[in-house]
């Protein structure tokens, strides 16, 4: 306990799943933490059920101006950002063949333009706090390429292209930058799978399970505190084996 004392989180997409495990565990830490997401009615539900070291601020990361209200409200109520977990995404598995322009902005917009914003909101105030630390969760499928997900895979993979080249810019800023890649996760995202699929995915990991939004928020939670002091630039494979 408390391996985030005196930290300032934000986490995107922490209205449910992934990032509200992670806003739960890092609190748990000791951090403060800003639980943000597009439904602002489960973002108040984790921010309540964490307590007074939590706010919920409403937020759509494609939107730079709901960026640097997300930035504002957290340095209003805790002074400064030290983490931010670029959490947020959206999952619409398409091939090829029933993918358009309109699904392939969609996951540009969320997945990539969101990570991309999230880092240049806080990229001063992170500076300006003695430096930080900066995950983006990205995806097995940024990896290796899988059938049907043309649009998904394709994000993920630009996630850990300019999650590295942040890495290096930002470094002499004492800002790390590094990604997570969880695999097949258990978490309503994967209600977007048909039902045949759905029944497969268990066996696909050699781990044969899925994995756990707590196993995911325990490797962010890692590469955020100062143990990771040294990391910068790298990828932590969560799958289950799925991606070895």
């Amino acid at each position: 306990m408390g391996r985030l004392i005196g930290k300032v989180a934000i986490i995107t997409g922490a209205g449910s799943g992934q990032g509200a495990a992670e806003a739960k565990l890092f609190a748990a830490e000791g951090a403060k933490v800003a639980v943000t997401d597009i439904n602002e009615a489960a973002a108040r539900k984790v921010a309540a059920d964490i307590g007074a070291s939590a706010i919920a601020v409403r937020h759509d990361v494609t939107s730079e101006s709901d960026w640097l209200n997300a930035v504002a409200e957290t340095r209003k109520a805790f002074g400064a950002i030290h983490v931010l977990i670029n959490s947020a995404g959206v999952y619409k598995p398409r091939p090829l063949q029933y993918t358009d322009p309109t699904l392939l902005d969609l996951h540009y917009n969320v997945n990539v333009v969101g990570v991309f914003l999230g880092m240049a909101a806080v990229r001063e105030v992170m500076r300006d706090s003695g430096g930080g630390s900066i995950v983006n969760i990205a995806s097995g499928a940024g990896v290796r390429g899988f059938p049907g997900m043309l649009a998904y895979s394709g994000s993920k993979w630009m996630v850990r292209g300019i999650s590295r080249c942040a890495a290096i810019d930002l470094a002499a800023e004492k800002i790390r930058v590094n990604v997570v890649l969880p695999g097949i996760i258990d978490t309503p995202m994967l209600a977007e799978n048909p039902p045949e699929i759905l029944a497969a995915l268990p066996h696909m990991p050699p781990a044969k399970r899925l994995g756990t939004v707590d196993e995911i928020a325990q490797t962010v939670l890692f590469l955020a505190s100062d143990e990771a002091s040294y990391i910068m630039g790298a990828e932590v494979n969560v799958c289950g084996g799925l991606t070895a």
